[in-house]
């Protein structure tokens, strides 16, 4: 199966299949190779005879079938995108086009929010014939890149600090991230760094008041930042809800705990195998000489209880504001 970059990178050379079937339930990468050919494959004059969008819900496939069996008028191609398909009805039906598809015909099919069954013949003849993407969520840890090659591509830089504070403040929205970039493109000038001061005068990201520097906090045992932090949190929940924060600190003690217990320590090649940027370490390397493992541990364990109690279990109605802040007195007594 194709991946993102190479599926661009072709069609980019122009290089076009009759069959494009994108699936699985990250929609950011489906929409955006969807719309690179709606946008680039025919002119505008070719679009009105020869470009079709089709959504799922109002359709079926022996209609589409037939569309797609029609020759182009006056252009190369006719390009045809059903959108919302995994809304179709009898989808394996696409098996006898996918056998014997029109090369005339660039047939996109878009079945978001959830993988097709790989195992179906269909999707089997699709790929035999033409580009099968399936297109998965990222992982948490793998944000942070994510945005720093999607910075690199609207020619502009992100230092380590920003790609973290706009994973953590925005989660694993891709849509959600890009656009916010895309609005830091339209208000910077190219070719100008994204850096903490930028994101927090534009999209309103504190640089002093976050998760991470939470955990920098912690880990250096600055009682009166970690709480100055922590009472800011309790004042601003709607945008660092506890739910949050949580996840956030079990991850940095958890990756505290590897460190501990690994012979090799070298932070970067720590950096490697715990997969944080080397920019990070500092925070990591100290917070495991500041705590012993049975500390961290222990740490852990109250993360875990908070965690409860912010669901509601033997949290005796204290508001979230304050089960954080017993977290937080915990951890550095």
């Amino acid at each position: 199966m194709s991946t993102f970059p190479v599926i661009l990178n072709e069609l980019k050379q122009q290089k076009y299949a009759p069959i494009y079937f994108l699936h699985g339930e990250e929609p950011f990468f489906i929409d955006k190779v969807s719309k690179f050919i709606e946008d680039n494959v025919l002119d505008e004059a070719e679009k009105g005879f020869n470009q079709t969008i089709i959504y799922g819900r109002d359709a079926n496939v022996d209609d589409i079938i037939l569309s797609a069996r029609r020759p182009p008028m006056m252009a190369p191609f006719q390009v045809i995108i059903v959108k919302e398909a995994q809304q179709l009805k009898r989808i394996e039906e696409f098996e006898k086009y996918f056998n014997q598809p029109l090369e005339t015909t660039i047939l996109v099919i878009c079945h978001k929010y959830k993988k097709a069954d790989k195992r179906k013949k269909y999707l089997k003849s699709a790929m035999a014939k033409g580009v099968v993407f399936e297109s998965s969520k990222l992982y948490e840890s793998q944000i942070p890149k994510w945005i720093h090659d999607y910075v690199a591509t609207k020619g502009m830089s992100i230092n380590p600090k920003s790609t973290v504070l706009l994973s953590e403040f925005l989660g694993n929205d891709l849509q959600k991230i890009s656009n916010e970039i895309d609005k830091l493109k339209l208000i910077i000038n190219d070719n100008r760094e994204i850096t903490p001061e930028i994101i927090e005068e534009n999209i309103g990201i504190s640089k002093d008041f976050n998760v991470f520097e939470l955990q920098k906090a912690l880990a250096f045992k600055d009682a009166f930042k970690a709480f100055q932090i922590t009472k800011f949190f309790g004042e601003n929940s709607k945008n660092h809800p506890i739910f949050q924060t949580l996840p956030a600190l079990a991850r940095f003690f958890n990756l505290v705990l590897t460190i501990q217990y690994s012979k090799n320590k070298n932070p970067k090649e720590l950096s490697r195998l715990i997969g944080v940027n080397p920019f990070f370490m500092n925070d990591y390397m100290h917070a495991s000489r500041a705590y012993s493992a049975m500390k961290v541990t222990e740490i852990i364990h109250e993360i875990k209880i908070a965690d409860l109690k912010s669901k509601g279990v033997d949290s005796g109605y204290l508001p979230e504001k304050e089960i954080l802040k017993e977290l937080i007195y915990k951890i550095l007594n």
